[in-house]
């Protein structure tokens, strides 16, 4: 029975990763309606204000819920928010059991959408292929209980380290599938953060153009206003905001970047530059869960050395410059001793094409 329930629960995940970029601020989750061992429903949680996955597998099954048992990714929440509560829905369908993948670590359910399913005599077990349920809501998870999002540091590398030349070319390192594969995490993730020197070295979009989906929020950290108004992200055919982070208070660059449409935001300073972790509070606060941080080299290498980095996701492409110049992914002040460097832990390597992909978490 356990291959079984973890069977059903991965399919309930398979079902929830339909809705990775799409149901921000709440959480991406799958259900699925078991009765006499066949699925009678299933469903996910398609978008933030619309019926929760539970909903739309209870409508699937009907009448042949009752009696069933359920597999879903997170606790059906208890509260009435803007729909129903879910652990209410499950009880008024009549099943059986309810197997959990993990509780909800917003404070509005942890455990008490449990508890309102046992009150009612449904069975309920929780932390079934708990792990795989903690990964796929690991920025909700991050947001909800510190109010930061969840910063990924994305980069593509050469396999001697260097994300450029000696003279600045970057295009393209790596593969066509390693690029679209970017373009699906940009649509999964509710921002985009560059520096002002990627944008007046690269002049990037920062958009989703190579896969249907929504485009993120695009962040510059430019504490001088030193974008240009004629940049291509303020001049795109997006529902995004562009967001300028900065410290620069003087008058028209501000307001001419307004006019663009664009918004600025004004962040503590820290050593003549934005402070990382204030804008990071802001952002957290202004319901930005996960930020993809594509660069540059000095933005990065801040980010690392604070500790403001939640996820690495390196791409390997089977290219050397050979030599000792080039850029790297991270500039400025590196530590002196190996025992010193900064560890990853629970990594994994994927294949893309000719490419590979390395995933990592900073040991804390």
């Amino acid at each position: 029975m356990i291959d079984f329930h973890n069977k059903m629960m991965k399919r309930a995940l398979a079902l929830a990763r339909r809705g990775l970029g799409r149901t921000s601020p709440n959480p991406a989750v799958g259900c699925v309606i078991v009765l006499n061992g066949e699925i009678v429903g299933e469903g996910w949680h398609r978008k933030a204000g619309t019926p929760h996955a539970e909903v739309h597998a209870l409508c699937q099954a009907g009448d042949r819920a009752r009696g069933a048992d359920v597999y879903v990714t997170l606790e059906p929440c208890s509260h009435h928010g803007r729909t129903p509560p879910c652990a209410e829905a499950l009880i008024k369908g009549g099943v059986a059991r309810v197997f959990v993948g993990m509780s909800d670590p917003n404070p509005l359910v942890s455990g008490q959408g449990l508890a309102m399913l046992r009150g009612a005599a449904i069975a309920v077990e929780c932390g079934v292929l708990e792990a795989e349920c903690r990964l796929l809501n690991e920025a909700f998870v991050k947001h909800i209980t510190s109010g930061l999002p969840f910063v990924i540091v994305k980069s593509a590398l050469t396999l001697d380290g260097k994300t450029a030349t000696a003279n600045g070319d970057s295009k393209w390192i790596t593969c066509e599938e390693s690029r679209r594969y970017v373009h699906t995490l940009r649509s999964r993730v509710d921002a985009i953060m560059v520096g002002v020197g990627t944008v007046l070295a690269d002049d990037p979009q920062l958009t989703c153009r190579m896969v249907r989906g929504k485009d993120p929020r695009r962040i510059v950290v430019d504490s001088r206003l030193r974008t240009p108004l004629t940049a291509a992200l303020f001049h795109l055919d997006s529902q995004a905001k562009t967001i300028v982070a900065t410290v620069e208070t003087g008058p028209g660059k501000v307001e001419a970047i307004q006019r663009l449409g664009a918004e600025t935001l004004l962040c503590d300073e820290l050593d003549g530059r934005v402070d990382l972790e204030d804008l990071l509070r802001r952002l957290g606060a202004s319901g930005i869960q996960s930020i993809l941080l594509e660069g540059g080299r000095e933005l990065v290498g801040s980010a690392v050395r604070k500790g403001l980095v939640d996820k690495f996701m390196l791409f390997y492409a089977p290219k050397i410059l050979a030599g000792e110049d080039g850029y790297g992914f991270c500039s400025g002040q590196a530590v002196e001793r190996m025992g010193q460097a900064f560890r990853l832990r629970d990594t994994s390597v994927r294949h893309l094409a000719e490419d590979f992909l390395v995933i990592g978490y900073p040991e804390r």
